[in-house]
């Protein structure tokens, strides 16, 4: 393997993907960033949820938020729904694996809260049940996606698809997109 040629490939494809993803999100991102302004302002909470490598990306956005950013500043309200295991295990067990957000979701999100689902695919049956879940509790479905937004474009308010087949360009798009909404917020802060 020649790996200079690698390394120039995948900064190459990632920069591709970054491009298109400035040319898709742009509305939605903001879209996505007013809800979530509306919901902290109003005290309600931000809920993060998906599977593998977008579990691990809801955990990370959700801590970026409880916790900081940047720099200091008073904690945002955000979850995942992805770290308490004797829930994962118990609604696994009792319900099945297509129930582990929307269980959750049902018991946690209320009118002003912004469900964030994310999925590479966008076809996670459940994240899908967790975005429906939310629109019933009146809380914001948001839908992180890739390719053509699969399902979950359907279940959501507001869609921020990444436009890459690649599941890898599609995360790494998710976590700026993440990121960014993230330093939104805290900037708003600065604003107050």
């Amino acid at each position: 393997m020649d790996l200079n040629a690698f390394f120039t490939f995948e900064l190459d494809q990632h920069a591709k993907v970054l491009a298109a993803t400035r040319n898709a999100v742009s509305a939605p991102f903001s879209d996505l960033v007013r809800v979530c302004r509306a919901a902290v302002e109003g005290g309600h909470k931000i809920v993060f949820f998906g599977n593998g490598g977008s579990a691990a990306d809801a955990q990370h956005l959700a801590t970026e938020l409880t916790v900081r950013y940047k720099r200091n500043r008073p904690p945002i309200a955000a979850l995942a729904l992805t770290t308490d295991t004797s829930a994962l295990t118990a609604i696994g067990n009792d319900f099945g694996f297509d129930d582990l957000f929307a269980r959750q979701v049902e018991a946690l999100c209320r009118r002003g809260d912004v469900a964030i689902g994310i999925s590479t695919s966008g076809n996670s049956e459940n994240v899908i049940r967790g975005l429906k879940a939310a629109a019933a509790a009146a809380a914001t479905p948001v839908a992180l996606s890739g390719r053509d937004g699969g399902r979950m474009k359907n279940h959501a308010e507001i869609n921020l698809i990444v436009p890459a087949d690649d599941t890898a360009r599609i995360q790494e798009m998710h976590i700026t997109l993440g990121h960014m909404l993230c330093g939104a917020l805290e900037q708003d802060f600065d604003d107050q």
